[in-house]
């Protein structure tokens, strides 16, 4: 199970049920251990495992429409920018950031196999910048062509993970620490990775509200958990009961539940 420390205060919460319409009060976060996109309080982007394409959930209709499947094999993680879509894109050894406008239409392909240690990870900062982790213990941003060093930490023998928030980027190195770097790569905040070895994060997220989550599994597969952290000081806010999969909501109020996709997409 996960570590009592990790659980103690937390929120008691039921697993929901049913294939009826998703409240419009609640927001998916993770799908599957993969984290959506938001583009403002109109749109969810959800990718999945084999699909070759997006899927984009109308968070005030409850439609489901499939986007960018003519340029797409395999997409992973999604972020909107005015306006823009930005999809990292990774198989058989080709390894991507597509750019997409609002229509779906492809406005740049950017190859990253030699720059990213992670490719299916990377942060879109509000100039545009693309920041990924470029190895040798560091943060790089893409702009023009070129690779700059955005930030430096601690490496570790895993790759971290990447999402864009509070105007700046989350990262979460496996075994030494998650860090909040604003748009000029500094800290705002660091804690240590201290977690049991059995215990591994499996994607970070951004909601609609900007609040920043985490995604978190046992080694055995069947338990997870999903945390919130306090903008400010980077404490665990709120974290979910026990799911048995990876797929998560949050409400209005911050609350965090276990959910299924398939009451989403209308499966």
């Amino acid at each position: 199970m996960i570590p009592q420390a990790m659980r103690r205060g937390a929120l008691t919460v039921l697993l929901l049920a049913g294939c009826g319409a998703a409240s419009s009060s609640r927001d998916l976060i993770f799908v599957d251990g993969r984290a959506l996109a938001s583009a403002g309080d109109s749109v969810l982007a959800i990718t999945r495992q084999g699909h070759p394409s997006i899927l984009l959930r109308d968070r005030t209709t409850g439609a489901v429409f499939t986007r960018g499947e003519h340029a797409l094999r395999s997409p992973f993680q999604v972020q909107e920018l005015n306006g823009r879509w930005y999809v990292s894109d990774v198989s058989e050894n080709e390894e991507w950031i597509i750019v997409f406008d609002a229509q779906w239409e492809v406005l740049n392909r950017l190859r990253i196999d030699t720059l990213s240690l992670a490719p299916h990870q990377f942060a879109v900062l509000p100039d545009g910048r693309i920041v990924l982790e470029v190895g040798d213990g560091r943060l790089g941003y893409l702009e023009d062509g070129t690779l700059t060093t955005f930030a430096e930490y601690e490496s570790a023998s895993r790759t971290g993970f990447l999402v864009a928030a509070s105007g700046g980027v989350l990262h979460a190195v496996p075994d030494v620490a998650v860090t909040l770097y604003n748009a000029q790569g500094n800290v705002r905040w660091r804690h240590p990775w201290d977690w049991r070895e059995d215990v591994y994060v499996s994607d970070l997220a951004v909601d609609a509200r900007g609040r920043m989550h985490m995604l978190v599994g046992e080694s055995n597969g069947n338990t997870f958990v999903c945390f919130s952290f306090a903008h400010a000081t980077g404490e665990v806010l709120r974290w979910s009961e026990p799911g048995p999969a990876a797929t998560f909501s949050i409400d209005r109020m911050g609350e965090i539940l276990p959910d299924s996709i398939g009451r989403w997409i209308g499966e």
